[in-house]
């Protein structure tokens, strides 16, 4: 193989999602619910990278990610790029950008917070890191990490 050969073979239009945290994909995926019968595949677990040492990438056939798939995307994978192929051309290429706040992405994990209750009240939290990703509700001051997070999907 030379360098220039590709391990995975390309997808002619759909997602890449690329430089996944290694060993990351596969709860990328479970938030995506995938696999599904419709819906081919492609992943790679812990390939090399000379940005990130390992890493994981996950192309996914013939489906472009949502708005609120990408939100929530970017608390499991905030250093990720999102290709968006078309005819087998990256018709649109994205870094992910975790913001200082998140909005009714995820709950917060604190029984006693007021947005757990019967209140007409919407989740918002405060970015206190983005790596590794820590979120601050606005409302108790629970602070949660990625497995709180990514327990949520």
């Amino acid at each position: 193989m030379t360098k220039t050969q590709l391990k995975v073979k390309s997808i002619r239009c759909g997602t890449v999602i690329d430089h996944i945290k290694a060993n990351r994909g596969l709860n990328i995926l479970s938030m995506l619910n995938l696999p599904d019968s419709q819906t081919s595949i492609m992943m790679a677990i812990n390939v090399e990278s000379s940005l990130m040492g390992k890493k994981d990438i996950i192309k996914i056939e013939g489906r472009e990610l949502s708005q609120e798939e990408v939100d929530k995307l970017v608390l499991l994978a905030p250093q990720a790029t999102v290709n968006i192929i078309r005819d087998y051309v990256i018709a649109k290429k994205s870094k992910l950008h975790l913001s200082d706040e998140v909005h009714e992405v995820v709950h917060c994990t604190n029984p006693s917070c007021i947005t757990n209750s019967n209140e007409p009240i919407t989740d918002k939290f405060y970015v206190e890191s983005k790596e590794p990703v820590i979120l601050k509700c606005f409302y108790c001051e629970r602070s949660m990490n990625y497995d709180d997070i990514e327990s949520q999907f």
